[in-house]
């Protein structure tokens, strides 16, 4: 139905490295999420316009739409159009070139290689040449970005890559479950054994210094074990709190390298016919 559009499924910080390279390159890109994201490096989250009804993200806007007509018309205006599709109905509707699986749920939660010409799919949790096309490496370190034609990705292993020598210890998870006030904002500086939010009552502490890059929205209903902050260890780096990651931006370019990489091989094949 149309050309060159790509529906990416999840507006969270590594999706976004890939909505900034496919819109920078002159893709239609449309975001689909869920009612309630939980992104925690929000002001680096598409998902955000969900929320706020637009965001800006390094000069890239995005508004929180919800028809066809809205979406269309976002593109016109040069928007990246956020609409609440957990299920994925307006791949059925719009027929995309490109499906991009971005949920990062470490389990495939309905994608598919009938979604599209192109399917791509992020990190663990699905079979390249089975569930989609590509999958790309997410897993810190040498293999980071590293396209899969076949097989899946490296296995969750629950340790998040390490900053200045720290690993789980710069991640925060819920002790319960219940809605979160926060007491700290992104970009604060915070101490090891400072409260930064409260669910049911609990206190939750960080146990490194370091400056608050995320945090859940306040008022989030989280469960017990649900990744809830993030603390970087590096005192001097307040601005990347606010710029898209290395790692985003790692993975993004993996996502465009796959599509064209497709795109030219299906080319070739059409013109050896």
């Amino acid at each position: 139905m149309f050309e060159d559009i790509a529906i990416v499924r999840g507006g969270g910080d590594i999706a976004s490295g890939a909505i900034q390279k496919l819109y920078r390159s002159g893709f239609k890109v449309l975001v689909l999420e869920t009612k309630k994201p939980t992104s925690i490096r929000r002001n680096v989250c598409f998902s955000e316009a969900i929320f706020e009804q637009y965001v800006t993200i390094e000069e890239i806007k995005a508004v929180h739409v919800n028809s066809i007509d809205e979406v269309e018309k976002n593109w016109e205006e040069g928007s990246v159009p956020v609409i609440i599709d957990k299920e994925g109905k307006y791949i059925d509707i719009i027929k995309p070139e490109i499906v991009l699986d971005a949920i990062l749920a470490k389990k495939n939660l309905g994608t598919n290689k009938n979604m599209a010409p192109i399917t791509i799919a992020l990190g663990p949790g699905f079979e390249a040449g089975k569930d989609v096309d590509v999958v790309i490496e997410t897993m810190r370190g040498h293999n980071l970005g590293r396209l899969i034609f076949s097989g899946s990705a490296m296995e969750n292993t629950g340790l998040p890559g390490k900053i200045n020598g720290y690993s789980k210890e710069r991640v925060i998870y819920s002790p319960a479950e219940g809605i979160i006030s926060n007491v700290k904002e992104i970009g604060d500086l915070v101490k090891a054994g400072e409260t930064i939010a409260v669910v049911s009552n609990i206190e939750i502490k960080t146990l490194i210094d370091g400056i608050l890059r995320g945090i859940i929205k306040e008022g989030t209903n989280v469960f017990r074990g649900l990744k809830i902050a993030d603390v970087d260890p590096r005192l001097t780096e307040k601005e990347n709190c606010y710029t898209i990651s290395d790692k985003a931006r790692c993975i993004g370019g993996a996502v465009l390298e796959a599509i064209l990489y497709l795109k030219n091989i299906r080319t070739d094949i059409h013109r050896k016919k």
